[in-house]
């Protein structure tokens, strides 16, 4: 299928990449931290067929650009980004699916651009870390991986990265996926990985459960069977949003999307299939 490429200017220095793909409703992708537009490559088929697919390059990710401020990164930001995103490719509301750090973005988006969203799927997503003392050990270890970027360079932080427990079930993965998955995070831009991780990080700005417990839109909370802290995540979630389901995914880590791409795609079809637009859309042809 014809895939098209736009570069949408959000301001302050902000390049935003995206590529688009299929006919029909609008659904949003929103790629984790390391990731690109090419992350949804093993669901991209499935989900074109249905919907038409625009994927985001987030900040200091893929093709977009990397702006020198860590503010500039701040998923609250990013909200609005997509937002603009929205605006010029002419999308009066769409679904928005995000995985990880993309998902926390989706969330942001949810609770401040209600009006511009039809569904959720959230895929390994929290609101954020709430708890203090977890939010100062994980700002510390940020800012270490950031060091690591910014002295050492892309090689040493994928190393590094790629030995988190984290991602132990991608063992399974062939080795070309393996090898495909460690040359997408090769691909970013040190500065922007490391500006990400300042800016967007985890331990910033979280979602509190009073702003989760106020989002009104039908969501689809999706884990891996195998990342246990996730599911534990998922669930809580399912507790106190007003609208959300959760598949729980087996023989899947955190990244679902690329262990079990048929399983993912399968609950993301049958969950916005129940889900009627809020209103009309239109997007560039």
């Amino acid at each position: 299928m014809t895939r098209e490429s736009y570069d949408v200017d959000a301001g302050d220095g902000l390049r935003l990449h995206v590529e688009a793909s299929g006919r029909g409703r609008s659904l949003v992708l929103l790629h984790g931290f390391t990731g690109s537009s090419k992350t949804w490559e093993p669901l991209r088929e499935t989900l074109e067929t249905n919907f038409r697919v625009m994927a985001l390059d987030l900040p200091g990710h893929g093709r977009s650009s990397a702006p020198v401020d860590p503010r500039r990164y701040s998923l609250r930001r990013t909200a609005d980004d997509v937002a603009r995103v929205l605006d010029e490719l002419e999308v009066k509301t769409t679904a928005l699916m995000g995985y990880s750090m993309g998902g926390r973005a989706a969330l942001h988006f949810a609770a401040s651009h209600p009006d511009r969203l039809d569904a959720l799927v959230l895929e390994s997503t929290s609101g954020g870390i709430s708890d203090a003392q977890e939010r100062e050990e994980r700002t510390l270890a940020d800012t270490d991986l950031a060091d690591i970027l910014h002295r050492q360079g892309m090689t040493a932080f994928v190393d590094r990265w790629e030995k988190l427990s984290l991602w132990e079930s991608q063992s399974a993965l062939p080795a070309t996926a393996r090898a495909e998955l460690r040359q997408q995070r090769l691909d970013n831009d040190p500065i922007g990985l490391a500006n990400s991780l300042r800016g967007a990080g985890a331990a910033v700005d979280p979602l509190t459960d009073e702003d989760l417990t106020a989002i009104e839109t039908p969501a689809l909370l999706i884990a891996g069977a195998l990342d246990h802290k996730y599911v534990a995540i998922a669930r809580h979630l399912e507790r106190i949003m007003q609208n959300a389901q959760t598949v729980i995914v087996p023989d899947a880590g955190h990244a679902v999307h690329l262990e079990r791409p048929r399983e993912l795609a399968q609950a993301t079809l049958e969950f916005l299939s129940d889900r009627p637009r809020v209103r009309d859309t239109s997007h560039r042809v």
